[in-house]
């Protein structure tokens, strides 16, 4: 008798384990925005768009524009608009931002090449750049925008922001990042970073980093709840 009880214990054990399993399963399955490595891939940009010798033109740049041996279609002080782009003779708006000035370059002598000039030659000055800077929001001792330095990450973000308060949800630390027009965002696991268990990772310009959400941030609580693996960047 005591053996058969036994083994019914053992049985109703084994079944609330699994319960416990499928449910824990269930609840990853629900949100939609990636954490973990999923987290990581999801904001991960392409190797040529993360180059960090690669400059991205952005609105607020002012440019030099010229073409050789065409004064006429030379352009001086030109300043990329917040759509970003600027307007040249003859060809009208050219998309700037998101290019290198080589790209931008190349971008100019095919329009011309296509109807008004020969074998055009163009070469794209930066004259001045906007400033870089990154954001770092939520529950942090100063929250604020700052320069983005080359080789920058989430832990030297939070040390420029005086690390997270104590109320701070380290496992809820969300990246925000605009690639093109597409924007993405990935949750990432602060104490596990800082542990070694995980990769910090690299910023890019234009990042915005928000540490720990309270109930006040009604957008930030459902964009944590959409992200069901640490990790990873996804567009929203």
């Amino acid at each position: 008798m005591r053996h058969k009880s036994a083994t019914k214990t053992g049985m109703a054990m084994v079944g609330l384990c699994c319960a416990v399993v499928l449910s824990g399963c269930q609840k990853g399955a629900d949100p939609v925005v990636p954490a973990g490595q999923a987290g990581y891939d999801a904001i991960a940009l392409p190797p040529s768009a993360a180059d960090v010798q690669r400059y991205a033109l952005q609105p607020g740049d002012i440019l030099s524009v010229r073409v050789y041996d065409e004064p006429e279609l030379s352009v001086e002080d030109i300043v990329v608009d917040n759509a970003g782009v600027v307007s040249l003779p003859l060809i009208g708006d050219v998309t700037a931002r998101g290019l290198t000035a080589t790209e931008l370059a190349n971008t100019v002598e095919a329009a011309y090449a296509a109807e008004y000039v020969r074998d055009p030659r163009v070469t794209v000055f930066v004259k001045k750049a906007q400033a870089r800077t990154i954001a770092v929001e939520g529950e942090v001792a100063l929250p604020g925008v700052y320069p983005f330095v080359e080789g920058q990450t989430l832990l030297t973000a939070l040390a420029l922001a005086r690390s997270p308060t104590e109320k701070a949800k380290l496992d809820e630390v969300m990246i925000f990042r605009t690639a093109g027009n597409q924007r993405l965002a990935g949750r990432f696991d602060a104490s596990a970073i800082r542990g070694g268990r995980m990769p910090d990772v690299a910023l890019m310009p234009g990042d915005t980093v928000v540490v720990g959400f309270s109930s006040t941030r009604g957008a930030f609580l459902d964009a944590v709840r959409a992200l069901p693996v640490l990790g990873i960047f996804r567009p929203f």
